[in-house]
């Protein structure tokens, strides 16, 4: 699935340890869709790697298309669900013109 709009937010980092001994790093951050209804998501990224790259490249103001899964766990009887980000790009890079695109036009003969 993906959605894009504004990010508005981005919260602080957590990090822990898992019950197996594994080290953690999570962010979160809302985004806005300027749509009418259910405008407003917050994104988990999960991972040293995903999450130093949204820091390095994205900021509050940024429009961006998020690219994610849903997912829900169980915990004592109670049902969490959340959006687990695995893509975050800017969303303006998608209207430029491919190359080739270009290219061809310039080689007509007329």
């Amino acid at each position: 699935m993906d959605v894009t709009g504004t990010i508005t937010k981005v919260l602080e980092k957590q990090s822990g340890t898992s019950a197996a001994g594994k080290e953690w790093v999570k962010l979160s951050f809302l985004i806005d869709t300027k749509t009418e209804y259910n405008n407003l998501y917050c994104f988990e990224l999960f991972g040293e790697e995903k999450v130093s790259n949204f820091e390095k490249y994205n900021k509050i103001g940024d429009n961006v298309k998020v690219d994610f899964n849903v997912k829900t766990n169980e915990w004592k009887d109670k049902y969490f669900t959340s959006l687990d980000a695995w893509k975050v790009f800017k969303a303006d890079g998608e209207t430029s013109i491919p190359a080739s695109t270009e290219a061809e036009v310039s080689d007509l003969p007329f």
